[in-house]
C-alpha cells in the first residue's frame, strides 16, 4: 500500500487515546493525513494538552462524531462489533486495528505469537535468543512498544518479533507473519467476544493471512492449535511436552529434542513450571526458524531471567515465599501457577470477572492451597468476580474475603508459616482496582517488600 496515496490528505478516525491510539496517530499525521481522535474515558489535563499542541481535536467516543472519514483505526481496547462501528462498515468505511495499519509500513520479516497464555514471556524469550545468537530483531506489540511506533526503527533484515492478542488480531487482512506461533487457547476474554468461536476465530486470522513458504508454530498437544494447521498455507511445526511430534520440538523425559535430535536438557530451563518448558519449546522453534542454531540456542535458554509479573520471585521472609503472577488473568493461567508449586499455598484471586467459569479450581487448590484470599470490588460493581469465585469454590477451599490487596498481603502475613508460599495468580483482570496487571504486580511487590 502506498502510504502518499492511501493517507495524505484524507480524514481518518482513531479511536482510543493511550500507547497503541497514540502510536497511530502520530504515524498518520506523518504521512499527511487529517486526523481526529476518540475516546470514551475523558482526557486528563496533561492529555488534553498533549493532543491540543498536536492540533488532534479528541471527541466523545459515540456514533453521531464519527462523521464522514476515509477510514477508523482502533486501539486493541475498541471491541470490532461496536454497533456503531458496524454501521459505519455499513456505510463503506473501513475499520482496521493498529497493527494492520503497521503492517503497510513495517520493514522487514514478522514473527508473531498468540495464545491465551505465556505470549509475553514467549515473545520476551524469543527475542533474547535470537539476540544472543547474533540475529537483529525488535521486540513489541502487545509487550511494550506498540508496532506502529516499532516502524522507524525497522529494516529489512531485522526480525520484527511481536507479542499479538485476539483483540490485535480480530481485524488483520494484509498484516502477515512468516513465522507465526499459537502457545494454546482456552476461554478467556469472552466479555468481549462473547463466545469461544469468536475468541479462537481471532487467534486463527494469524495464520489465515500468512502464505506458502511461512512457518506456523503450534502446539500439539492442544485441539484448538491442532485445528489451527488446517488454516495456514505456511508449513506446520509443532511442540509437545508429552509426546513425539511430526516435525518440531518435543520434550523426552529430561532432554529438549528437535525432531530425533537432543540439542538442550530440562535443567537449562529454570522458570517455574511446565507450561514455561512449553514455552520455551515454543520460542526454541521459533528462533531455529529465524536462522538461530540449535546449539546457541540451548546455551541462551540458561541465561534469559524471566520476565515480570510471571511467578516472579518477590521476597522470602521467615520462611515464606512471595510471588507475583498478575499476569495470571484468566482461569486457565492461574491453573498453570498453582502447578508450578506443591502444597502450602496461599492463593490471591479476584479482580474485573471476563465471563470466565471458576471451578476448574475447584481440585488443585484443594489439593495444594491453605486458602484463597478474595480481592477486588464487590458488587454493585456489575463485573465483581469475587462473588462468582466464592459460589464456584465453595466447599472445596477455605475462602476469606479481603477486598484489597493491602489486607489480602496482611492476611497472609500474619497466617502464612514456614515453608508456605504466598501467590499473587489472581484468575481476573485488574481493571475493577487497577489500571493494568502490571500496577497490580507492581502494588502486591511493593506490599511484600515493605513486609516486618
Amino acid at each position: 500500500m502506498s502510504a502518499a496515496v492511501e493517507f495524505s490528505g484524507q480524514d481518518v478516525l482513531v479511536i482510543g487515546t493511550k500507547r497503541s491510539g497514540l502510536a497511530a496517530i502520530e504515524l498518520l499525521r506523518k504521512h499527511g493525513a487529517r486526523v481526529r481522535a476518540m475516546d470514551s474515558s475523558p482526557l486528563t489535563p496533561e492529555e488534553q494538552a498533549l493532543f491540543a499542541g498536536m492540533g488532534v481535536p479528541v471527541v466523545p467516543q459515540e456514533a453521531e462524531h464519527i462523521g464522514e472519514v476515509r477510514l477508523i483505526v482502533l486501539s486493541p481496547a475498541v471491541p470490532y462489533d461496536l454497533p456503531m462501528l458496524i454501521a459505519a462498515r455499513e456505510r463503506g468505511i473501513p475499520t482496521i486495528g493498529e497493527v494492520e495499519l503497521a503492517s503497510y509500513f513495517l520493514q522487514g520479516p514478522v514473527l508473531g505469537i498468540t495464545g491465551s497464555n505465556g505470549k509475553t514471556t514467549t515473545t520476551a524469550l524469543t527475542g533474547h535468543l535470537l539476540k544472543e545468537c547474533g540475529i537483529p530483531c525488535q521486540v513489541g506489540g502487545n509487550i511494550g512498544t506498540a508496532v506502529t511506533a516499532l516502524i522507524d526503527s525497522s529494516a529489512p533484515k531485522c526480525w520484527n518479533v511481536l507479542e499479538l492478542s485476539s483483540f490485535q488480531l480480530e481485524s488483520i487482512n494484509h498484516f502477515r507473519a512468516q513465522i507465526g506461533a499459537c502457545l494454546n487457547v482456552t476461554p478467556d476474554h469472552l466479555d468481549r467476544h462473547h463466545t469461544f468461536e469468536n475468541y479462537s476465530n481471532a487467534k486463527a486470522r494469524l495464520f489465515e493471512t500468512q502464505q506458502t513458504g511461512d512457518f506456523a508454530v503450534l502446539n500439539y498437544d492442544d485441539a484448538t492449535c491442532r485445528e489451527f494447521a488446517s488454516r495456514t498455507r505456511g508449513q506446520v511445526m509443532w511442540f509437545s511436552s508429552t509426546e513425539r511430534v511430526p516435525d518440531g520440538v518435543w520434550l523426552k523425559e529430561e532432554e529438549v529434542l528437535w525432531n530425533d535430535s537432543p540439542f538442550m536438557r530440562r535443567q537449562q530451563i529454570k522458570l517455574r513450571g511446565l507450561h514455561n518448558v512449553e514455552n520455551v519449546m515454543a520460542a526454541v522453534a521459533l528462533a531455529h526458524l529465524a536462522g538461530a542454531p540449535l546449539a546457541g540456542i540451548g546455551a541462551a535458554v540458561s541465561s534469559f531471567p524471566g520476565v515480570e509479573h510471571r511467578i516472579e520471585f518477590v521476597r522470602a521472609l521467615d520462611g515464606v515465599e512471595y510471588f507475583n503472577d498478575s499476569k495470571a488473568t484468566n482461569v486457565d493461567a492461574t491453573l498453570k501457577a498453582v502447578d508450578a508449586f506443591a502444597r502450602g499455598l496461599w492463593v490471591i484471586l479476584g479482580g474485573k470477572d471476563k465471563g470466565s467459569d471458576y471451578s476448574p479450581l475447584r481440585d488443585p487448590l484443594h489439593q495444594r492451597a491453605k486458602g484463597v484470599l478474595l480481592i477486588g470490588a464487590e458488587p454493585p460493581y456489575a463485573y465483581a468476580a469475587a462473588p462468582l469465585i466464592r459460589q464456584a469454590l465453595a466447599g472445596a477451599i477455605e475462602m476469606t474475603d479481603c477486598g484489597t490487596l493491602e489486607r489480602a498481603v496482611a492476611y497472609a502475613r500474619a497466617h502464612a508459616a514456614a515453608g508456605d508460599t504466598v501467590l499473587l495468580a489472581p484468575a481476573c483482570a485488574s481493571f475493577d482496582q487497577f489500571q493494568n496487571y502490571e500496577e497490580r504486580g507492581r502494588r502486591f511487590k511493593h506490599l511484600v517488600a515493605e513486609l516486618l
